[in-house]
């Protein structure tokens, strides 16, 4: 079943307004402060309606949730455990942090799916996406530390597997992940972390 995608949106607003307020748990509270997004959310997501896709496939949408919460879930983790590794690394005496540029090839090839990815990078504490290859179809990851280039893609592969079942991809999680490139091609790796190219000795 399709949709109109503007009242969505505008629901989707209400929601929001709701952690911006951050009312009392009580049924009214949250009820009211709903209806207040709605009554804002709704002519706002009309007016802007352009923007979006003029319809969207809720059964697609409800089939992706799962994903969706896995996603969530794994990267609310990421988040966490980066803010603790930066924190620690800025609190250490010699600050031990090696930076580095990573090549990371996406499966994902929709522009929504590969942005969804590359603003998780960003907003993951330690890691900074600096640019899309679209040739490539690979995103240039910026590392605070990059000794050890499989456990900062470690993360991006598992957020790739949950956004190809998000976004109904071509590709599926059990497809090989591309090898990864460091320092420009200095060091290329597998997915498994294994060497390979025509730089390794």
């Amino acid at each position: 079943m399709r949709v109109k995608t503007w009242p969505l949106a505008g629901a989707v607003f209400a929601v929001l307004w709701i952690f911006v307020r951050g009312p009392s748990l009580a049924p009214s509270a949250l009820l009211g402060q709903f209806l207040f997004g709605l009554l804002v959310g709704l002519p706002t997501a009309f007016v802007f309606r352009r923007l979006y896709i003029e319809r969207v496939d809720v059964a697609r949408g409800m089939r992706a949730l799962p994903a969706a919460g896995r996603y969530l879930a794994a990267f609310s983790w990421e988040v966490v455990r980066a803010n603790i590794d930066v924190a620690y690394r800025v609190l250490s005496p010699g600050m031990p942090i090696e930076p580095e540029v990573i090549l990371v090839p996406l499966r994902v090839e929709t522009d929504l799916a590969v942005t969804t990815i590359a603003n998780s990078i960003t907003i993951t504490p330690g890691t900074v996406t600096l640019d899309h290859d679209g040739e490539t179809n690979a995103l240039y990851v910026h590392a605070v530390d990059g000794r050890d280039p499989e456990a900062i893609v470690a993360p991006i592969r598992t957020w790739e597997d949950y956004a190809l079942e998000m976004f109904d991809e071509e590709a599926s999680p059990d497809d090989p992940a591309p090898r990864i490139v460091v320092s420009g091609g200095e060091r290329d790796r597998g997915p498994a972390g294994e060497h390979g190219g025509e730089n390794d000795e």
